[in-house]
């Protein structure tokens, strides 16, 4: 993983969304999930190309049920984009980085 992705946990989740300047992409994902493997390496490219405007945040499903059970992840990989602690956009599957973008924008330019 980039040194700009963060690891999400119960433990940390609330204090790390809610005290980030910027808005927090979460990856809802799992060590077992073919999607969330392939949709990794452009979370990794957005890391490292946005971290001036977003901070990407890493959340396994499998190991932090209490988060995934409160935002009602049924599908993984799911991405939840917060800002100011708060859930604005929720994209559910694997897509490609220009897809993924397009997605996003609106939120991010709110």
């Amino acid at each position: 993983m980039a040194g700009h992705e963060v690891i999400l946990t119960d433990k940390n989740f609330d204090e790390t969304v809610k005290a980030s300047e910027l808005p927090v992409l979460v990856d809802f994902w799992a060590e077992w999930c073919g999607p969330c493997k392939m949709i990794d390496p452009i979370l990794e490219e957005l890391a490292d190309e946005m971290s001036d405007k977003l901070v990407i945040g890493k959340l396994n499903v499998d190991e932090s049920l209490e988060i995934a059970r409160r935002f009602e992840i049924m599908s993984i990989p799911t991405l939840m984009l917060f800002k100011e602690g708060e859930p604005v956009k929720r994209v559910i599957g694997a897509m490609p980085k220009r897809a993924l973008l397009k997605e996003l924008q609106p939120a991010l330019e709110d």
